[in-house]
């Protein structure tokens, strides 16, 4: 284990205090935690949903997708 020290903003810390508390974990798991999971996010199930919902458009854009594409109504 390796002892550090950082420096954060006042708000920013008694925030990750509250959370710590609110986990009723100490403050050091908390970074602990965090930096675990900032530096290895968990791979999702599904690896093609991290790009859900990036893109806004028609939610029914699939019903008319010849129209679209080919520039003429669904056959």
């Amino acid at each position: 284990m390796v002892r550090t020290q950082i420096s954060l903003e006042e708000e920013l810390y008694k925030e990750a205090q509250e959370e710590a508390r609110r986990r009723g974990i100490s403050f050091s798991e908390l970074c602990q935690h965090t930096l675990v999971l900032a530096l290895h996010p968990p791979k999702p199930e599904r690896p093609w949903m991290r790009f859900s919902g990036l893109i806004e458009g028609d939610p029914d854009a699939s019903s008319s997708v010849d129209e679209v594409v080919y520039d003429r109504e669904r056959p």
